[in-house]
């Protein structure tokens, strides 16, 4: 039974057709809650500690029927929390004809698959950040995204504050005169990590978990996040993984795909020794073409911070839950900005409802923009895999943001893309 159908077969039920079926509260809603036929049915993808902590974020418009996870005591424990089927794998669970969504909180490597087959199978998307394993991933990911037509909402929840969104109105209308630079810090990654194998837990499926990743002897990556983040084959570690969120926050106050190509110069450090072997830390200088400087850099505190001719703009810092938050906590200079309202012909992006994960409930049956489109995750994502590239060959990158290509260096280009492990397709 399609989305459609089932709703359509619960409105008849509630409207008295179908006289035999028992109707529960439940069904019909109670309070706040609306009735079955009103919600949003989910799948989970992806139930560890983090796809697990996020499952109640999406609100009483929102109704979680199905989990799966490679981990069989994961998804048996959400599973039974939510009363709804786990899954193993998510082909399974997508070809399920009455989830609307899903909800992508995998490994950083499994992201682009799920979000590109749940596409495809007719799903919208909430994704987890970073979004893609390399740019040419993303890219794709992208497409299939707006060819299926899927509404899409990407997991940096920071955006949806009002205080991230005010800031980046504030800056797009012109309140510290000409944009000049953007300063965006986050913390370092980590080196070390044992890649001695050991005996696979009895309740993983490892095969499943390395889905298009390299085949390696399991050495207990999957277990908890340091021991996979900081590791390339699965992620490029804190320069995606916290780095997607001030980059994403730049993305809110300036857009980097505008006027045309732009240069990324930058330094780094990656471990020579250690299983794990993604940047630990860095220094970016991107430069555009219409004269704005972005330094992307792994320094003290956790921030974007917007300077321009008269003053500059921070929003405030990102905490790690669903709800949106009041406009307080943005610093500026001069403190004056702080009380110049916006007026009805300055820059207005609109603000989530019910937080970052009820906001992708109300895109999804609305049909409107969510607070983190596909393009804000694209082009946060540009930033950051173009600097792991930069950093990689040691060599300054040119990027052309109309042909979404590397210009002049065909060694850079390669690193553009990864192949996937059979019979991994997307």
């Amino acid at each position: 039974m399609s989305a459609a159908t089932r709703r359509a077969f619960l409105r008849g039920i509630a409207s008295g057709i179908g006289v035999p079926y028992v109707i529960t509260s439940t069904a019909l809603g109670a309070g706040e809650r609306p009735p079955a036929s009103e919600r949003v049915t989910l799948g989970h993808i992806g139930v560890g500690a983090r796809g697990s902590h996020i499952v109640p974020w999406f609100g009483p418009e929102a109704q979680s029927v199905a989990c799966c996870d490679p981990f069989e005591s994961r998804r048996d424990a959400v599973a039974a929390r939510i009363g709804g089927k786990a899954y193993a794998d998510l082909r399974d669970l997508l070809a399920r004809d009455d989830i609307d969504a899903v909800v992508v909180e995998t490994t950083d490597h499994w992201h682009v698959p799920a979000a590109v087959l749940a596409a495809k199978a007719g799903k919208d998307v909430y994704c987890e950040k970073p979004f893609g394993l390399c740019l040419g991933w993303v890219l794709k990911a992208r497409d299939a995204i707006k060819r299926y037509g899927r509404v899409f909402q990407y997991g940096t929840q920071g955006l949806s504050y009002d205080g991230a969104r005010l800031c980046a109105e504030m800056v797009r209308s012109g309140r510290i005169g000409e944009l000049r630079e953007i300063h965006a810090r986050c913390g370092p990654g980590q080196s070390g990590g044992s890649g001695t194998p050991i005996p696979v837990p009895t309740d993983l499926d490892y095969d499943l978990w390395l889905g298009p990743a390299p085949w390696r002897p399991f050495c207990g990556q999957p277990m908890v996040q340091s021991d996979w983040i900081f590791n390339h084959d699965y992620s490029v570690g804190w320069l995606g993984g916290m780095g997607s969120h001030v980059l994403s926050a730049a993305e809110l106050g300036f857009d980097t795909n505008r006027g045309g190509p732009f240069q990324v110069e930058a330094t780094g450090t990656i471990p020579a020794e250690g299983f794990r072997n993604t940047v630990t830390s860095w220094t970016a200088r991107i430069e555009f073409q219409n004269g704005v400087t972005m330094i992307f850099e792994n320094a003290p505190g956790h921030s974007t911070r917007f300077v321009g001719t008269e003053g500059w703009l921070e929003p405030p810092p990102v905490v790690y839950e669903v709800g949106g938050r009041e406009a307080s906590g943005i610093q500026a200079q001069p403190e004056s900005l702080l009380t110049s309202p916006l007026g009805p012909d300055d820059v207005h992006l609109g603000r989530a409802h019910g937080g970052h994960g009820g906001d992708f409930i109300r895109a999804v049956k609305d049909r409107k923009p969510t607070t983190v489109g596909i393009d804000i995750a694209v082009r946060s994502d540009v930033i950051l895999h173009l600097t792991d590239i930069a950093i990689r060959t040691g060599r300054k990158i040119t990027w052309d943001p109309l042909n979404e290509e590397i210009l002049g260096d065909e060694d850079a280009s390669r690193l553009l893309n990864r192949s996937l492990r059979e019979p991994w397709r997307f």
